[in-house]
């Protein structure tokens, strides 16, 4: 078939008969991934993404990484979001980081062993915003990757920045993914964004491995009833079934689970929170 046939301006289009596409000779670029220093071995690669800020995406990251130690995984946190961190807050990480011998970055390492690299680790003041043009941020996320001694991890989660702009497109042009979860909200709006992150994906041949839904309902305190934040549930697991991912988990709002992060305990998350997506994320890439 025609690469023109897929073509939003085919009906417009007057250079049909020259069109590299048209003859079968357009070819996709193909992506070089940087690679890894030889201090470095890292079995699976996931990212934790979600075109809207806000949506916990950070929260999901955290708990991920601290559910997967606690199983017995060697795990690192790589924070690609470079202007908003919070990445070590959750853990309770402070300082700078060092390097070794060879000029790569040592990681931080969270009380569970949990290997954490954050551009809040090499600043002296962790309240200091980060003026950076696009490119900067990129290169930083690309040495986050190629310049740490990140030893050997069974999993490194990429807690990626909201949006599809430069660190999304650095990341899976640069570092090779294995997946994505998905973190979104029950709003219609929240969805329609996270959307774009999930199409972005898609467009660029990564695969997504499941959804969470975050902040989904509380609980009554008194008779224990599930109220709905946002209204109408079910937008999450739509954008899930439309393209053939499952939805893994769908997390209420608790106030004790907010305390653990603000005090840098995320790593004491009772068992229960994220069950399916550390059940999931075991079986889709099998370590």
């Amino acid at each position: 078939m025609s690469s023109c046939d897929s073509c939003q301006s085919k009906a417009s289009c007057t250079s049909q008969a020259s069109c590299p596409s048209a003859n079968g000779e357009h070819k996709e670029p193909e992506i070089t991934f940087e690679k890894l220093n030889d201090k470095s071995s890292i079995k699976k690669v996931i990212g934790v993404c979600s075109g809207k800020g806000g949506v916990g995406k950070s929260f999901v990251t955290s708990v991920l990484a601290a559910r997967l130690a606690r199983d017995g995984y060697s795990v690192g946190v790589l924070d690609a979001d470079v202007t908003g961190p919070s990445i070590p807050k959750a853990f309770g990480l402070k300082g700078n980081l060092t390097a070794d011998q060879d000029k790569l970055i040592i990681p931080a390492v969270s009380h569970s062993g949990i290997k954490v690299v954050s551009l809040n680790l090499l600043m002296e003041n962790e309240e200091a915003p980060v003026v950076w043009r696009g490119p900067v941020i990129g290169g930083l996320v690309k040495q986050f990757w190629t310049d740490v001694n990140w030893g050997t991890l069974d999993v490194l989660l990429i807690d990626m920045p909201p949006g599809t702009g430069d660190v999304p497109l650095t990341v899976f042009q640069s570092i090779p993914v294995d997946g994505i979860i998905l973190v979104s909200t029950a709003q219609d709006l929240v969805s329609m964004i996270v959307n774009k992150a999930r199409n972005m994906a898609l467009m660029m041949n990564v695969k997504i491995l499941g959804f969470v839904e975050n902040m989904s309902y509380v609980k009554c305190p008194d008779c224990d009833k599930l109220i709905p934040l946002f209204g109408k549930q079910g937008s999450v697991k739509k954008a899930a079934d439309e393209v053939g991912a499952p939805l893994f988990d769908t997390i209420p709002l608790n106030p004790s689970n907010t305390d653990l992060v603000d005090d840098g305990h995320i790593e004491k998350i009772p068992s229960g929170v994220l069950d399916g997506t550390v059940k999931g994320i075991e079986e889709l890439i099998g370590i």
